[in-house]
């Protein structure tokens, strides 16, 4: 059953650690709690400098929120401090952070430009490995890891598609 409690920006993301909803908003600098039960606001967490969220997930009640300003953020779910977590711009490789999917050890981060899957471990920020999609794939939607060490991605353009509009889903 749905229930529609607040209206409020075009919601890019929403994740949840016990009975607090968090939502992060299009060319916001807050993210916005919601008790999971009435769905009431219990208020925000500011975030100064973060530009333009695009997603948010959680592992171990760290927060992480990609923001289209080329870096992911990590936020304290118990003291709401937070940190500028990863900064995906760079003289040597910038990438475009779009989306975000968690392992119990790994944070994976999906750029749309150019498109590729990004697998870092959380605990000291290492880039494990840049996972490249074959080059018929033009949109990069989001990725997550399985539990074989695999990833499965949603894009557009498929390798029998010339004009790269068909969508699909591929491991």
């Amino acid at each position: 059953m749905l229930v529609m409690s607040y209206y409020v920006d075009p919601v890019y993301g929403v994740t949840v650690v016990d009975n607090i909803m968090y939502v992060v908003c299009s060319e916001s600098r807050t993210i916005l709690l919601y008790n999971t039960d009435t769905y009431s606001p219990l208020g925000v967490i500011n975030v100064d400098g973060m530009k333009d969220p695009s997603d948010i997930t959680v592992s171990d009640r760290q927060l992480y929120i990609a923001d289209l300003d080329y870096c992911v953020w990590r936020v304290s779910a118990d003291d709401q401090s937070y940190v500028k977590w990863l900064s995906t711009e760079s003289t040597t490789d910038t990438f475009h952070v779009t989306t975000l999917s968690v392992t119990s050890r790994h944070l994976l981060v999906t750029s749309r430009q150019p498109p590729s899957l990004r697998q870092y471990e959380m605990t000291h920020r290492r880039l494990l490995r840049v996972v490249e999609v074959p080059r018929y794939v033009n949109w990069l939607c989001h990725g997550v890891e399985t539990t074989r060490g695999t990833f499965v991605i949603g894009h557009s353009g498929t390798a029998q598609d010339q004009q790269q509009e068909q969508t699909a889903v591929s491991e």
